[in-house]
């Protein structure tokens, strides 16, 4: 399964090296080629909230196969494609497989192990999930200068189906099945709801937050969740239920989730930006430069989960964030004479922060989830991710290009007394924009930082709690008598 994750995560970032290629070979515009990115994660977003009642519905076993089978015929219609619809279609048959394959991996750990236990497991299942997109751009990059964009495909079928044969023999269902209804309605409601505010937020990257098409998505996503959520508040047996943030952990590590996961797109997108715009390196240089944190953060995933299950998830998360913090703060100085050895530093150092801090909040508060409500949790903990993802890239991208304007502007009032090019007042404004997304992101990590100084080791699910009282309450029986 974890084997199966890293690939449907590998998949998600390498389109977005192969967006100047797709573009030439299949005669798009760069707006179009966008929805290859966009689309796959629309119908990702849209599956997550669903995956709950899906694994009360069907097997592990069964779960896990008709995933990997989709995502695999999804590869196939992509490697084949000869036009930018046949392209998409298999992008999106892919995010329908892979939206169920984290979510559904995330609760058999949490059926599997007990509390104690779940941190180291839950570490070897960020290092899939983290460092597989991490290390995609490198990789994508390496294989579009040596062969064709389709070889990205290509070379994803083998691994897709040792995974599918391997699970056909060693797969077990983990969890009992129950004949749940779906309830249409919600289902509705989430799927316009979610769609609008993921597309919403992306688009609002490139149109800007005023635009009509964003106001729209939004608004329209705003209103459809809030029904939504109502809707799961009123039901007896809800789509997505919601009880969920009953738990103070779950809620709290959440909201720390969010701000993680903004901070976490900062070298994904920022950094390229500023390496290949303002710099002039190329694809492959910028991703080799990330490579190193990259592969560092894959390697402490496991190392935080033992420390977690050691000291609990407060000071760990506590020191994450702070290393965090203290190697984003050069990227506020950035120029255009900053060395890149000195960037390959601060980027390996953000990584290795990030690596501490993810997997502690991540089981802290799942953790605290009760089994009955685990399918939910763990939807509901991928549905955020999700959406801060796409909040995340928006916001920053908003503020790159909104201090990259404003710069220009004052640039250009005063060329008379510095004598630089049109270009070059261009080039120092864009270093400046990216500055201040930097700067914006150590204040989400401060705020960060602050809630996690609230982070309660001893909480734990009710029913936790119940089977030590209970245990305690046997052993004093058998003493007296």
């Amino acid at each position: 399964m974890i084997l199966g994750t890293f690939l449907t995560a590998l998949n998600q970032t390498v389109m977005s090296v192969a967006t100047p290629e797709l573009m030439k070979d299949l005669a798009i515009e760069a707006s179009t080629a966008q929805w290859l990115t966009t689309g796959y994660m629309l119908v990702n977003g849209v599956l997550i909230p669903i995956t709950a009642f899906l694994m009360k519905r069907f097997t592990t076993r069964q779960l896990f196969q008709c995933s990997m089978i989709l995502f695999l015929a999804g590869t196939l219609i992509s490697a084949l494609a000869n036009n930018f619809p046949i392209l998409l279609i298999g992008r999106v048959v892919q995010a329908a497989g892979a939206g169920i394959i984290i979510p559904l991996l995330y609760n058999v750990v949490l059926t599997l192990y007990p509390p104690s236990k779940r941190g180291t497991i839950m570490g070897m299942v960020s290092f899939a999930i983290l460092f597989a997109p991490a290390i995609g751009p490198t990789l994508a990059g390496f294989i579009l200068e040596n062969f064709s964009w389709k070889a990205l495909f290509y070379g994803l079928i083998p691994f897709v189906v040792i995974v599918i044969i391997c699970g056909h023999f060693y797969l077990k269902n983990v969890s009992e099945t129950v004949n749940a209804k779906v309830d249409t309605n919600s289902v509705i409601l989430s799927t316009i709801g979610f769609s609008g505010l993921l597309y919403g937020f992306s688009a609002a990257g490139n149109s800007g937050w005023l635009s009509l098409e964003v106001i729209v998505s939004l608004v329209i996503g705003i209103m459809t969740l809030g029904l939504f959520t109502w809707r799961q508040l009123v039901l007896e047996s809800p789509l997505l239920d919601l009880r969920t943030f009953k738990y103070r952990t779950f809620t709290l590590t959440n909201i720390i989730n969010i701000g993680i996961t903004i901070i976490m797109y900062a070298d994904m997108i920022l950094l390229p930006l500023y390496l290949q715009d303002a710099r002039g390196y190329t694809a492959m240089e910028s991703g080799i430069l990330m490579l190193p944190g990259a592969i560092l953060m894959g390697l402490l995933s496991p190392v935080s989960g033992k420390l977690f299950d050691r000291y609990g998830a407060k000071w760990i998360t506590i020191i994450g964030i702070v290393i965090t913090i203290g190697t984003t703060i050069p990227f506020t100085l950035l120029s255009d004479s900053t060395s890149y050895t000195y960037l390959l530093i601060m980027s390996t150092g953000r990584r290795i922060g990030m690596a501490l801090l993810i997997t502690p909040i991540q089981t802290a508060g799942l953790n605290q989830v009760p089994s009955a409500l685990s399918a939910h949790g763990t939807a509901i903990w991928n549905t955020i991710r999700q959406v801060a993802g796409a909040v995340g890239t928006s916001l920053l991208v908003t503020v790159m290009t909104s201090s990259t304007n404003s710069n220009f502007q004052a640039l250009l009032s005063e060329r008379t007394s510095n004598g630089e090019t049109q270009q070059q007042m261009l080039k120092t404004a864009s270093i400046q924009g990216v500055n201040d997304a930097y700067f914006v992101i150590i204040i989400i990590g401060i705020i960060s930082l602050i809630l996690s100084f609230f982070i309660n080791r001893e909480e734990q699910p009710l029913e936790e709690i119940q089977k030590k009282s209970n245990e305690k309450l046997k052993r004093r029986a058998i003493t007296e008598a």
